[in-house]
């Protein structure tokens, strides 16, 4: 069987299951997110080993907190507001059609397409299938080829909770992603790269397929003049090296007082030297997903420094190199990079991260940092550090991003209640939360006119005393 018949198959059947009950009821639905619950539930041991697998060396604690509880969590809360998210919303009727009733019904899109990506496979999986099943729809996944062992976990955990006709999964060996984007979707969600992004809309164009985007791009850390230097280097710390930077979300570059960069650099030092007492055979430092990214940073590096960036790779264990970079060969693992005197010339400047390599950026002012964060592609994220409320304010409206997170890194994306999305480059779209049960329904506006008829009153002919006095009514004339 070829690989495009496989995916039409499912595709196909999929369809034909959506048009025989096309309103699942709530109970339905939400019997539907219990079986993907107790599945990711029953599986979490084999997932973990999934992704330590296709990582080379993934912190079991990383996939458990950020791939096994929100993707738990996200469900949970999902069941929970299911049926309210469904009810009908009554909405007001114009003056001039009364008698009538308006409201919005909510209905499945249909059959919704999954491009999931390598970094959080579990999680930007189960996240989207999670708010396409309580919406009532059919769902494909498409997993990346970089974590063939986390695909082949997860589609035993699907075949073992739910009929191919309602929830499948495609490998990477069964289906390349352009044939994916291509299908006829009733809605198609993509999670990578903007460079990729822009492909994936190109295909879903032919087909009219409305798309959401979940792209990347560089996420600004700002710390303001006097925020306790401690408390955003140990919080910038936890987000960069989280996953090894290997986040679409993380904090990308810092921007710090130009007086107090030293400072930061000190703390950031002894933040990692606490997180991480070992690195190269500590099998909570995550390695870089494979040979093409682990190049991709270390040309980076090397690109840095040949530009005149001060390079300072943070190795507190001083555990022995086995090369120059940094690093330590056959293992995939970096060390934790900070650099200085960057400028705009430098590719670590000019593309997105996804590694453990972090620019600092010093300022003078704090009008100076508006503008820099302007001139630039809107991120998918901004963190800020400040407690002064009035410039917090200032820079949440003055400024636009995706998401913004004040105080802290990475958290907001596991709120359940909030909406996951970028603007510009860094996406379109959103789900999670609410916003994700609008995302993958229609909403149907809907006016109910009863027996009795007042629109026949301002039927042709036209220029009747009903008329005249209808434009006198609304219009003052």
């Amino acid at each position: 069987m070829s690989n495009t018949t496989e995916l039409d198959r499912i595709f196909e059947a999929q369809k034909l299951a959506f048009n025989k009950n096309l309103m699942p009821s709530a109970k339905e639905r939400i019997e539907s997110l219990e079986r993907l619950e107790q599945g990711i539930l029953k599986y979490k041991d084999k997932l973990v080993n999934a992704a330590n697998m296709d990582f080379g060396c993934r912190s079991k604690d990383e996939t458990l907190l950020a791939e096994i509880i929100p993707s738990v969590e996200d469900i949970r809360y999902i069941k929970k507001m299911v049926s309210k998210w469904m009810k009908p919303s009554h909405r007001q009727t114009g003056v001039l059609f009364q008698p009538a009733k308006s409201m919005v019904i909510y209905q499945p899109l249909g059959v919704i397409g999954v491009l999931t990506p390598w970094n959080y496979p579990i999680y930007l999986s189960m996240g989207p299938l999670a708010g396409a099943l309580g919406a009532g729809n059919r769902v494909i996944i498409r997993m990346s080829k970089n974590t063939p062992h986390t695909a082949i976990t997860l589609q035993a955990m699907i075949r073992s909770y739910f009929q191919e006709d309602h929830v499948s999964i495609i490998t990477a060996d069964n289906c390349s992603g352009p044939s994916f984007a291509e299908k006829k979707w009733n809605h198609l969600v993509f999670t990578g790269s903007t460079s990729v992004g822009r492909q994936v809309m190109k295909a879903a164009s032919s087909n009219l397929t409305p798309v959401t985007l979940e792209l990347g791009g560089k996420s600004p850390a700002i710390i303001s003049s006097d925020f306790p230097m401690q408390d955003a280097a140990e919080r910038i710390a936890f987000g960069k090296v989280f996953n090894m930077g290997q986040t679409c979300v993380a904090p990308d570059h810092v921007i710090c007082p130009r007086t107090r960069v030293d400072e930061f650099v000190r703390l950031f030092k002894a933040s990692i030297q606490k997180m991480y007492p070992a690195m190269k055979n500590n099998p909570q430092y995550t390695s870089i997903i494979n040979e093409d990214e682990y190049s991709r940073l270390l040309e980076f590096i090397d690109d840095a420094k040949a530009k005149g960036a001060e390079v300072i790779a943070l190795n507190p264990p001083q555990e022995p190199y086995n090369t120059v970079d940094g690093t330590w060969s056959n293992s995939r693992k970096i060390a934790i990079t900070l650099l200085l005197n960057v400028d705009y010339k430098m590719k670590v400047m000019q593309e997105e991260i996804f590694g453990p390599l972090l620019p600092i950026i010093p300022y003078d002012k704090f009008e100076d940092v508006i503008e820099f964060v302007n001139q630039k592609p809107r991120p998918l994220a901004l963190y800020y550090f400040d407690y002064d409320t009035e410039r917090v304010n200032h820079l949440l409206t003055h400024t636009h991003s995706g998401g913004a997170l004040i105080n802290d890194t990475l958290v907001h994306v596991a709120q359940d209640a909030m909406p996951f999305g970028g603007i510009g480059e860094s996406g379109m779209g959103q789900y999670h939360g609410h916003e994700g049960f609008l995302t993958f329904s229609k909403a149907k506006a809907v006016l109910i006119k009863p027996r009795f008829n007042s629109g026949k009153f301002v039927y042709p002919p036209y220029g009747k005393m009903i008329h005249k006095l209808v434009y006198k009514i609304f219009l003052g004339k």
